[in-house]
Order: structure tokens, then sequence, then C-alpha cells
């Protein structure tokens, strides 16, 4: 790689690293953000003061043990003590303040992410373009893996890295400024003949740290830059592995009744053999990089002795001033070794910052969608839906439906039906306005209220559940408890406020009671159903159908389902039914317009 490519990568990954780190400090928080980061800064310019006190200690205290001078030695242990209790004190506070700073903001990070993810539905998308993509895919215009591990995890690994590295390499430049100057005034001259010549090098250990440290930072790049790809790719499998244990735990009751124990088991020792594997090339990278950096920093300790001991033996120094070049070397050598020291963590963190890159990449562009060729709404208080110049595609690009203009009138309630696999429920995700790889236009009044295959109910108290997404404060017992006698639920009337993981407690059929409930509850003039009676008894569906059609005649609304149940049929006065196109039309299906129980032509 050459140094202009690695000067444009760095370039690059600086752009990355601000980009992420800028905001927070823009952000209504800036004062609070810039005040804590000013006041570590403050306290790690004290720090390298005390250092450079410490430093002057060194000469004095080694002098009088070396001249037995007892009245100077007992002064500098009583200089020492408040020197010592001082550093003790701003390193205290030091870590204290860069603790509470990467807190703060990685709880606004956090938040923000989490709005940002959830904004304009793209966690659902990211979500749909990842099992979408093909298998392996990597690069620009990839969804990201595993959202959730990226705002937990990588998020307080980057706020963890960003804090303590600047603050290292501040510390790190800091002290270089200010023991170069003591190290070259302790060091003297280096005079030496060739070719006959005389010639003499001034600040010679000066030199020698220098030439130490870059030899060693050169070494450990090349040594050590593997763990960067091996990083990025261990937080991946490690996040895989932890998501798949969520899924088994999600769909415990399916795996179990399937038993699919041994697959999952495979499945999981899959996993976890990726996360084994990757871990032990990142430890055999770890393990050669360690090798050089302990060699490195172990004959630091020496180096300086052996470079000024013939000044000490020749008597041009004493002990004292031995101890205190041996000390100086020793802050210029760590502050110029601190790319040495760090390599691991700048790896670690250099991966991190590349996940959340793609991540608000990712983020990015599903929120600015663009809407030419994507789904768009019109909502409004009133009126009735309509569907104007619809096209549905799959996300290989391949067309369902094409130019599809319908409308639904108030009072009526419509089928929506056709053979599985033709699209129905991706239709019913295009109308509630979900589906990326659509187009066209789709007017909704506000009060619509869309019921999915899969009901989801948030963990907690039940009338949470009831209520979702509104706060359950919003209604009164009396409304819950209606809904719930209403939607064949009498046995939870009783069980509002007791708490538990109500996706796995409730039977199918309970869940879709539930999810019907809901409707019941929030009395919207419009529903969309897709398929929401199907784990139910023929009597209970016929029960919920009635209670839904009175709902929406009473609000002056109307209501679309999805349903293959020919049972399901009564409850609708008309249908719209997907019939296949012939081959070589612009799209697979149709929507055919009738009443129910005419037979589409």
């Amino acid at each position: 790689m050459s140094l202009i490519h690695k000067f444009a990568t760095f370039r690059a990954f600086a752009r990355q690293a601000g980009a992420l780190s800028m905001p927070y400090f823009r952000s209504e928080e800036k004062w609070k953000a810039r005040a804590l980061l000013a006041a570590i800064v403050v306290l790690n310019l004290a720090a390298v003061y005390m250092l450079v006190l410490i430093n002057d200690w060194n000469r004095l205290f080694y002098d009088a043990l070396q001249n037995k001078q007892q009245d100077v030695f007992w002064t500098q242990l009583g200089r020492f003590t408040w020197i010592a209790f001082a550093y003790i004190i701003i390193a205290v506070y030091k870590f204290y303040l860069t603790q509470l700073l990467e807190l703060r903001w990685r709880a606004w990070l956090t938040g923000h992410y989490t709005t940002r993810w959830l904004a304009n539905h793209a966690f659902y998308r990211m979500e749909l373009a990842r099992f979408t993509q093909p298998e392996g895919a990597t690069g620009k215009g990839t969804s990201p893996d595993n959202p959730d591990q990226r705002i937990q995890e990588d998020l307080n690994l980057f706020t963890s890295y960003s804090v303590s590295l600047s603050m290292g390499l501040l510390n790190a430049l800091v002290t270089l400024a200010s023991f170069v100057g003591i190290l070259w005034g302790l060091s003297g001259a280096f005079d030496f003949k060739f070719n006959g010549a005389s010639y003499e090098i001034p600040g010679f250990m000066v030199w020698m740290a220098v030439l130490y440290c870059v030899v060693g930072s050169v070494l450990t790049h090349y040594i050590g830059r593997p763990l960067i790809p091996l990083n990025f790719q261990q937080q991946r499998v490690e996040a895989d592995f932890r998501h798949h244990m969520v899924r088994v735990r999600e769909y415990s009751e399916s795996i179990a009744l399937d038993k699919g124990e041994a697959v999952e088991r495979n499945q999981l020792d899959g996993r976890f053999g990726q996360v084994i594997g990757n871990y032990l090339r990142l430890l055999t990278a770890q393990k050669r990089l360690t090798w050089f950096t302990n060699g490195f920093g172990q004959a630091a300790v020496v180096f300086p002795f052996i470079v000024a001991a013939p000044r000490f033996f020749s008597g041009a120094i004493q002990l004292g001033e031995l101890m205190q070049i041996a000390s100086a070397f020793g802050r210029v050598q760590d502050s110029l070794s601190w790319f040495v020291d760090n390599y691991d963590r700048l790896a670690s963190w250099r991966a991190t910052t590349d996940r959340l890159t793609s991540f608000e990449q990712a983020i990015s562009a599903q929120i600015a969608h663009d809407p030419s060729v994507e789904w768009s709404q019109d909502a409004t208080e009133s009126g009735a839906p309509s569907i104007a110049d619809l096209t549905v595609r799959l996300p290989g690009g391949e067309v369902m439906l094409a130019g599809q203009t319908l409308a639904v009138a108030p009072g009526e309630q419509i089928l929506l039906q056709g053979p599985s696999g033709s699209g129905k429920s991706t239709l019913f995700r295009s109308l509630a306005g979900i589906w990326p790889f659509a187009q066209g236009r789709v007017r909704l009044p506000a009060s619509s209220m869309f019921i999915p295959q899969r009901p989801y109910f948030p963990n907690g108290p039940l009338r949470d559940a009831l209520a979702y997404p509104e706060p359950a404060s919003r209604y009164t017992d009396e409304a819950l408890h209606q809904a719930l006698h209403e939607a064949l639920l009498p046995d939870l009337v009783n069980r509002l406020d007791e708490a538990d993981a109500w996706s796995q407690k409730l039977s199918g059929g309970e869940q879709q009671r539930l999810a019907i409930a809901r409707v019941l509850l929030k009395q919207p003039q419009w529903v969309f159903a897709d398929e929401v009676t199907s784990a139910l008894d023929p009597q209970a569906e016929q029960t919920l159908y009635q209670r839904l059609i009175e709902l929406v005649k009473r609000t002056g609304g109307g209501l679309v389902s999805i349903a293959h149940r020919p049972s399901v049929a009564e409850f609708h006065g008309h249908s719209w039914t997907l019939v296949p196109e012939p081959a070589g039309a612009s799209a697979r299906y149709r929507v055919q317009v009738a009443a129910t129980g005419d037979k589409p032509a």
C-alpha cells in the first residue's frame, strides 16, 4: 500500500470519526459536553505538570541519597507527599469526569440513533433489505447486520475509545512537549569521529528516543494491522450468535413443538464456531503484537541507562541526574510510543467506527428514500381510502402489480383474496406505507388502523399491551374491560396490571383476539385486517367479524380483510381478487374487483 493511499485512508477514517463525534458537541447538550471536555483537558495538563515536578524531585532526592544529605532527604520526602497527594486528586477527578463524559455522550448517541432507527420505518426497511440482499454481500449499499448490537455495544465502545484515546494522545503530546526540553538539556552532546573528522550530535538522548520509537511504531503497524478486520469480524459474529439465541427464546414454543432442538443446537454450534474461529485468529494476531510490544517496553526500561552510563561512570553526571535522565527519557519514550502501546485499542476503535459509519449511512438512506420510486401517502381527517396508479414490486425488482387504481366507499367491506404467494400481504404493507418497493398514491383517512398477521405485544402490564402504541392512561379501566369482553377475552379482564411476556404467554387465538380488542378499544373508522381470525373457531370468527363490521358502520368507515377461509367471505360485500396475468404482461397479477361470490373473470 503506497504512502499516498495510506494517507487517504487515514483522512477518510478521520472524517468518519469526526462525523460520528461532532453531532453531540453541537447538540442541545453542547455546553455541558464542551465544559466536561475542557475540564478533562485541564486535568490532563495538570497531571503532566505534576509529572514534571516529580521528574525534578527525582534529581534532588537521588542526589541527596548519593551525598548522604539527611536534611535534604527528609525535605524531599515531605515535598513528595504533597506532590503525590495533588497528583492523586487530579487522577481521581480526571477519571470521574472522563467516565461522566463517556456516559453522557453514550446516552445522547443512544437516544439519537434509536430515534433515527425508528424514524420513517427505517428499522423495518433495513431488516427487509438485509434479508433480501445476496448472502455474504458486503460494502456500500448493503444493509448492516444486528442494529441492536450497534446501538447497544458499538456506541459504548466508540465513546469509550474516542475519549480515552484522544485524551491519551493529548497527554502524550503535552508530555512530549514538557519533557523533550528537559531531556535535551540533560542528555548533553555525543561526540564521535568518522573518516578523520569529528562530529557532535546535541541532545543525543532525544534523537535516540525518537529513533527507538519510530522503529517501534513502524514495526507495530506491520505486525498488528490484521487486527482491524479481525476486530470488525469478531463484533459481527458475536452479535450473530447472540441474535440467534434471542430468536430461540422468542420462538421457544414453536421449536419445542417441532422438536427442533437438535437443529437449533447445530445452528448455535455453527455460529459459536465462527466466534471461536475468528477469536483464535484474533488471538494469534494479538499474540504476535504482544511479543513485540512487551519486548519493546522492557527494552525501554534499561535503554536510557545503557546510553547514559558512560557519562555517569566518567563522573560527568551524578546519580540524581542519571535518574532524572532515565525518568525524562521514559516520559519522552512513552509519549512517542503512544501508537505502539495503543495499537490494539486503535484497531478496535477503527473497526467500531467502520461499523457505526455503515449503520449511519444505512439509516440516512432509509430516512431520505426517494419518493419518486417509493410509496407516498396523504393522511386526511375524513373521507375514504383511495389507491391511484399503485405499482408493487418484489425486492428483486419483479413487478407484482402495475398501475392499480382502487377505491373503498364508506360502509363497504372488502375481501382481498388470491392464491398463496400472489402478494396479498405485500399489497397490505403497501397500503400501510411500509413497503419500500412500491410507488403510486395511497390516500388514507387519519382514523385508519391495520391489524397484522403477527400482532406485537410489548412485555409489561396487560393494559399497555392492549393500548399499544398509545399510553394506557388514555383509556379508562371501564373502556379496557369492555374491549376485552367484546373480543371474547373475559379471563383477562382482571389481569390488566399483570406484567408478562404476552406474545409468549397467550395462545395464537388469544393473541388475535387481543389484537381485535385494540381495534374495539380505539374505535377507528377504517380497519385493514390481515388473516386476523385464522387461529379462531368459526363461532368466535363470526362474532368478532360482526363486531368489527358494527364498529366501522357506526364510525362511518369500512373494512378491508385478507383471508383464505371461505367462511370469511360472507362478512364482505365486495372482493379484490389477485388474478394472474398472461405471460409477457407488465406484472404478474392484477386486481379484479367484484361483488363477493362473483367468479373473477
